[in-house]
């Protein structure tokens, strides 16, 4: 089993880069985990101390739970991953029935800032992008998918996201064995990298 780790900050295009990955290697033997999954579950609290929740700090993260269900998914057992709500900041009564495979893909802004989870990685990704064009993106994304207004995302940026990328994200690059650059062309020839390698794991004797 190959288990690959995939940083870096919001908006940095890590998405982009695991389906261009999943694109040029064209198997069903991966599954991709994402860290969004794998927040604490806030719901004993009221609704307005969820939302005030600091989620780009590594305290926000389960990393117990996800380093649990990556161990097992190593030993060749089935997993129920959890499903988070950022409308409601809390879990959802859903699970994710995850099978292993032959490829684990685990991706999130935080992933490489926990020790016991890095060290269940066998690569170490980190995709990094222009800090404006990752607020740009942000931005889009928490209006459209996760209900919130303009406001909120740039007052959540300047007192949380930012700082936050400073302290914990962009220090986690240090521990990376690849970077990728996500300006469009530029990348390619690291996600053809990777997805060699990849192939090559999945076919050691071709």
């Amino acid at each position: 089993m190959l288990i690959i780790g995939i940083a870096g900050g919001t908006g940095c295009g890590k998405t982009t880069v695991v389906n261009n990955i999943l694109n040029n290697i064209n198997t069903e033997s991966v599954i991709v985990i994402s860290q969004d999954n794998y927040y604490r579950d806030n719901e004993h609290l009221p609704f307005e101390e969820r939302s005030k929740v600091n989620f780009d700090h590594p305290r926000s993260i389960d990393f117990e739970l996800l380093v649990e269900h990556i161990k097992e998914l190593r030993k060749g057992n089935s997993i129920e991953q959890p499903v988070y709500s950022f409308i409601t900041h809390s879990r959802t009564k859903d699970t994710i029935l995850t099978h292993p495979k032959d490829v684990i893909i685990v991706e999130g802004i935080l992933v490489l800032t926990d020790a016991e989870l890095r060290d269940l990685f066998d690569v170490k990704i980190f995709v990094h992008a222009d800090s404006d064009e990752r607020l740009i993106r942000r931005i889009r994304r928490d209006i459209q998918e996760r209900g919130r207004d303009l406001d909120e995302v740039l007052n959540r940026y300047q007192k949380t996201l930012k700082p936050m990328h400073q302290q914990f994200i962009e220090p986690s690059k240090n521990y990376a064995d690849i970077i990728i650059p996500n300006m469009k062309k530029k990348n390619e020839v690291a996600i053809k990298l990777l997805s060699s390698v990849i192939k090559e794991r999945l076919n050691p004797n071709t």
